[in-house]
């Protein structure tokens, strides 16, 4: 399908490579017009090159950054239907390494950077009535990881997204996490082999973009939904927790 005036648009973080260009193309692929946002300018340049799509050059650990990525994708195109706040690192320290500096990267990207991203993304999403939000999480942010503070981070997207779409459903606006199993990019790189070696299945990222392209026309908000290798993309079901009270 061809994008063109009045196709949806969407904004993408991360999308220079891995799972985030896998998500630009499907959706480009869809019919929407799609801005592509990343830190390298030379492999996001690339794919928006590729989809015929936009470019904009994003840190998301810096506030304004990422409302200049709106402005400048609502500049463009007229709109903004779609954000899918992808952008993440590894771990940049655990325990046994620990430092204030390190741990604060690690959280400025994979947590701040939704944070500040969902921020930028409301005004325009409030006045049209209208948006969608997927929040990329990990299955490693929903149980136990070794990599201690991607973990954190990670769980805590969580806890972001189910609360944002309780506080924003009024508006129209859906929140919804994607959590992927082990994905074929640079950050298992080093240890992809023995994974394959372990019998692990390693999900390619046209799999997790698939994923994203299942929850955009699904109508659910605040899910945490599962996307693995030989699995269908699925959400995850909660416990219902009742508060105390003294009556």
């Amino acid at each position: 399908m061809t994008a063109g005036i009045g196709s949806p648009v969407a904004l993408v973080t991360g999308a220079g490579g891995g799972i985030g260009s896998a998500v630009a193309r499907r959706l480009a692929r869809s019919g929407m017009r799609v801005t592509v946002a990343d830190l390298d300018a030379v492999s996001g340049a690339a794919v928006a090159d590729e989809i015929g799509g936009r470019f904009v050059r994003l840190d998301v650990t810096r506030p304004d950054d990422n409302r200049a990525a709106v402005a400048e994708t609502i500049s463009a195109y007229g709109r903004l239907d779609v954000a899918v706040l992808n952008a993440g690192v590894a771990g940049r320290c655990g325990l046994h390494d620990f430092t204030p500096e390190r741990y604060r990267e690690t959280m400025a990207v994979d947590l701040d950077g939704a944070v500040y991203g969902i921020e930028a993304c409301l005004p325009a999403f409030r006045a049209q009535g209208s948006g969608s939000i997927i929040v990329v999480s990990s299955l490693a942010g929903l149980s136990a990881s070794p990599d201690i503070f991607y973990a954190t981070a990670k769980h805590a997207l969580i806890g972001l997204v189910r609360s944002a779409a309780m506080l924003l459903a009024a508006d129209g606006i859906r929140v919804n996490a994607l959590c992927p199993g082990l994905v074929d990019t640079p950050i298992i790189t080093s240890f992809r082999q023995a994974l394959v070696d372990a019998g692990y299945l390693i999900a390619s990222p046209a799999l997790i973009a698939e994923a994203v392209e299942h929850i955009l026309s699904d109508s659910r908000t605040g899910q945490a939904w599962v996307a693995q290798a030989g699995q269908a993309v699925a959400p995850i079901g909660y416990p219902t927790v009742t508060v105390a009270t003294s009556g």
